[in-house]
This record gives C-alpha cells, structure tokens and sequence, in this order.
C-alpha cells in the first residue's frame, strides 16, 4: 500500500478541488492511501475507507514571504503534509500551494541529498510526439552554475527511467544554438562537464539544443535554469490556450466552417487532449531525502489527480532510490565540481 500526504488546502482553491480530485484518485487506485491534511472544519465532511484526516491549524497562502511560511506558520497543512514524508508516514507529498513556500519548507524538513546543492522541479511539457519532453529547473533556481545544471542531468535522467522505463534517456542542454562554442559561459562549461558525465556512462547526453526542440521531443530531458525553464513552461501553456480557442472561433464563423469542425472532430478533440496541460500537471521537487510533488496553484480536479499520479508512479517505482544510485554513481564528478551551499541550508531571500 502506497501512501501519499496531500496538502488539501494549498493552491488557489483549496479543499473545493483537492478533496473531489482525492476521491476520485482513490477510487481508480487501490493500492493507494492517502493522508488528507489540512483544517478539521474544511475536510471533515469527507469519507472514505483509504483516506485518513490530520489536522493542521494554518495555511501558507500563495503570497505568503517564506519568513512567514516557514518560521511562523509551523501548524501549515502544507508543512505538516511535508512532515509525514520525513517521519517515514507517508513516501511522497503533494501540495498546488506557494512554490517558493513548498521549496524552503521541503528542504529544511528533508534536507538535500548528498551531491546535491540545490533541488530543482522537474516538469513535462508535451511534444510532438504525442509524448512529452521532461525540463528542469522550472523555477526553483533562477540563477544556476554549471555544476548545478550537471545535478540537474543526473537526477532528471533518474525521473524520466522511472516514468518511461528507458534506463539510458537522451539529455540535451538548452542553449541558443547546438554548437559547443555558443552560449555564455556558464552554459559553456555545464556542456563541458555534461560530455564528461557521458564519458564516464553517467547520463546520455545528446548536445545542445534549441527552444523549439522541447516541442520537436527531440531528447527526453531539456536541463535549464528554473527562469527560462518556467518561461518555457508558461508559453507552452499559453499557445495550447491559443490554439484551441482560435480553432473553436475560426470554425464558429459561418455555416460551411461549423462542418468542417464536425468533420474535424476527431482530429481536433485528439489535438485538445495532447495539448492539455492538465495532463502534464505535477512537477517533481528533485535532489531532496524525500518524494515531494508540486500541483499548479489553480489546477482543477483533473490537473490534481494528474499530480497525484506523478507521487504515486513515482513511489511505486522507489524514484527516490533511483537518484541516489545515479548521484552515488556520479559522485566523483559531482564532487569535484564543489558544493557552494550546504545541503541543509535555506535561502529566505
């Protein structure tokens, strides 16, 4: 039996999405059960022989200072979820509430790896492949070195395995151009060190590549700082959001082009499937002693149960311990590279 704490009260709507999302989670998985967390009076309404109820007094909002968040709001659902993780209660957590806020309190609770300087969130965005190309860092470190975009690799490369079942998934480092001479020089020496990790059968890395090959699918993971990751993935978001709208309008014009929708159907409900980002929801926070999953903040109930999903295939499959052998395996190199941040540190600022 799988458990996972659920930070029910998180995210821009609360236990109005997350318990419905929870219930439905439950019942196509029975292997599963959940720890609901979050405030007595907002969740006791709800039953169900695989979920049980732990109250958590307070709740971080989503513009919550982490100061806030974390010193002063220790009774936070989003906290206590985290605390069954680190107590060996539960094998993951997943919680749609303040990014910055789930971060810090993840890393104070759980610490960071050996090897690891900073976590990063790992998050898909779907290609044209009908699949979808795995990017991290998507906003937890806006400034990066090129040691921290080689952990990164590593530990991307350890989630995708477990999500795809390919033990050896193609690596590519997110560049203005795919010769080795381009790119600053940050850029410029994570290459350098990602050639060597290859070398050395650490990772397969493919190159550099392009902003268009994160749509193209041409490698299964894209590693870049979490300010051009979280770009990245707001823009694919957005020209989804575009692209379906246009269509519903451009076929809403006249009579001639309403049957042509009809005749497009099937053509274009499969195109709002593939693009919908409610099935890429879940973002991995990677590189900590703990499986933690972060859920848009204004995810609906079927973007919730897709983050669920992420915990769950992600504990089934031991994700955690999969890092670890990569990052153990990698050490040499990792550690040659330094630790500019110790692995129990918190930035507040």
């Amino acid at each position: 039996m799988i458990t996972i704490a659920v930070d029910c009260m998180g995210g821009d709507h609360g236990p109005r999405v997350t318990l419905p999302a929870c219930r439905h989670f439950l019942d196509r998985h029975g292997d599963v059960q959940l720890l609901l967390v979050g405030r007595p009076e907002s969740l006791g309404a709800f039953s169900h022989p695989r979920a049980r109820l732990i109250a958590a007094s307070e709740v971080v909002g989503m513009d919550d200072p982490l100061e806030v968040a974390l010193r002063r709001k220790k009774d936070s659902s989003m906290r206590v979820a985290i605390q069954q993780v680190k107590d060996g209660t539960a094998q993951a957590a997943v919680s749609a509430g303040n990014t910055a806020a789930l971060m810090a309190i993840s890393r104070y609770l759980l610490k960071t790896l050996d090897g690891i300087d900073r976590p990063a969130i790992a998050g898909q965005i779907p290609n044209a492949k009908g699949e979808a190309t795995t990017v991290l860092d998507m906003g937890a470190n806006v400034d990066c070195s090129a040691e921290h975009l080689l952990q990164f690799a590593m530990m991307g490369s350890a989630l995708v395995s477990v999500l795809s079942g390919n033990d050896s998934p193609s690596v590519g480092l997110l560049n203005i151009g795919e010769e080795a001479i381009k790119g600053n020089e940050v850029i410029k020496k994570a290459g350098e060190l990602l050639r060597i990790a290859a070398k050395a059968e650490d990772l397969n890395f493919y190159g550099n590549v392009e902003g268009n090959d994160i749509f193209k699918g041409t490698v299964d993971i894209v590693v870049c700082d979490g300010f051009v990751g979280n770009v990245a993935l707001k823009a694919s978001e957005g020209l989804a959001t575009m692209i379906v709208d246009f269509l519903k309008m451009e076929f809403s014009r006249s009579v001639f082009t309403k049957m042509a929708a009809i005749a497009a159907y099937p053509i274009i409900s499969a195109l709002k499937k593939r693009m919908d980002h409610r099935r890429y929801n879940g973002g991995a926070l990677l590189g900590l002693r703990g499986l933690v999953f972060k859920s848009h903040g204004s995810a609906d109930d079927l973007a919730f149960q897709y983050a669920l999903t992420r915990a769950y295939d992600a504990a089934r499959n031991n994700l955690l311990d999969r890092v670890k052998v990569r990052i153990a395996h990698a050490a040499p190199l990792l550690g040659a590279s330094g630790r500019s941040i110790p692995s129990d540190a918190v930035i507040l600022d």
